[in-house]
């Protein structure tokens, strides 16, 4: 699905906000270490008439003077890195930080979209999937295991050993992981969990509810009106990095989802694209709700985790009622 001028315009915006946030940032930053450490004004203005002087000398025919200017900033570079030193800061504290160092919040890497822009304009495009909400609150740094005892710890831990080896592999190793179990017990935060991971090093990620992906898939069977948009998104589903699919089986299911379902399922595998998919159903009512067809193509290709024990979202909130 391509994007409209307006949303182009609208993630162009957010890279010159994050580039104006950073030059604020090293302009305060300067500021501080102009008034906190002597001589540093003095030497960071030197630049600037060295730099002139040079240039003169340059354009009357001394050949020597480019090596020469290039000396001298670098001696100046080097006593102001010391003069940060000596005062306690890092060298690299006026050094701007980005939110993408690969591409310096530009967007661009190279002449072509670096892989934040690239996410971004997946995110934008698929708003409804509630991914960037999803990634604020579930992923590994939020991840406890003080709500598991027993056989449910067990088979927690093991997830999420299964799911950090599912990051540290994803480049080189094709895998696809089913999470199945009750009710709140942790499926759609560990897919959060490697869906934030596998963003943050630059793969695209796409992630659904099972209702709001089978409504997709539906408008691209059904309405023709729309249907060159539709495809490109149709094309999305089938080609990005890695592609969630959540709480399936809360969708009404009848015989268009059930092969809708296959052939994605069946097209990502040939692709060797990764999926993730969870879901509150067991193994048996799976293989009922759905084909035997899907239930072989999932225990067949899908690395399967299942987690059990109390619905850690109630929980939370008997505690938060508690108090």
């Amino acid at each position: 699905m391509p994007l409209t001028n307006t949303q182009y315009d609208q993630i162009l915006h957010q890279y010159e906000e994050k580039q104006a946030k950073s030059r604020r940032e090293v302009e305060r930053k300067l500021s501080y270490v102009y008034e906190h450490v002597p001589g540093y004004k003095t030497l960071a203005e030197s630049v600037a008439s060295i730099s002139v002087a040079q240039g003169k000398k340059l354009l009357a025919g001394d050949e020597e003077a480019l090596e020469d200017l290039k000396d001298s900033l670098a001696e100046l570079s080097g006593r102001k890195a010391q003069l940060l030193k000596d005062s306690g800061f890092s060298e690299d504290y006026l050094d701007p930080v980005y939110e993408c160092p690969d591409c310096k919040d530009t967007g661009y890497v190279d002449g072509g979209k670096c892989h934040c822009f690239r996410q971004a304009m997946v995110t934008l495009l698929y708003e409804q999937s509630n991914i960037q909400e999803m990634l604020r609150t579930e992923n590994f740094s939020t991840l406890s295991y003080e709500y598991y005892q027993g056989d449910d710890l067990s088979r927690f831990q093991n997830a999420v050993r299964t799911c950090q080896n599912f990051i540290k592999n994803f480049n080189s190793d094709y895998h696809n992981l089913f999470f199945y179990g009750t009710v709140g017990t942790g499926k759609s935060f560990l897919s959060g969990c490697v869906a934030k991971e596998l963003i943050e090093r630059g793969h695209s990620v796409i992630y659904f509810g099972a209702t709001g992906l089978f409504d997709l898939l539906s408008k691209n069977s059904f309405d023709y009106k729309n249907r060159d948009e539709l495809r490109s998104a149709y094309a999305d589903l089938y080609q990005c990095d890695l592609l969630i699919v959540d709480d399936l089986g809360t969708e009404l299911t009848n015989q268009f989802v059930t092969s809708q379902l296959f052939a994605l399922l069946n097209e990502r595998h040939m692709g060797k694209k990764a999926t993730i998919i969870s879901t509150n159903l067991s193994l048996e009512e799976l293989r009922n709700r759905y084909s035997d067809r899907i239930f072989s193509r999932i225990t067949s290709n899908y690395e399967v985790c299942k987690l059990s024990g109390q619905d850690i979202r109630m929980y939370k909130k008997r505690l938060l009622n508690r108090k």
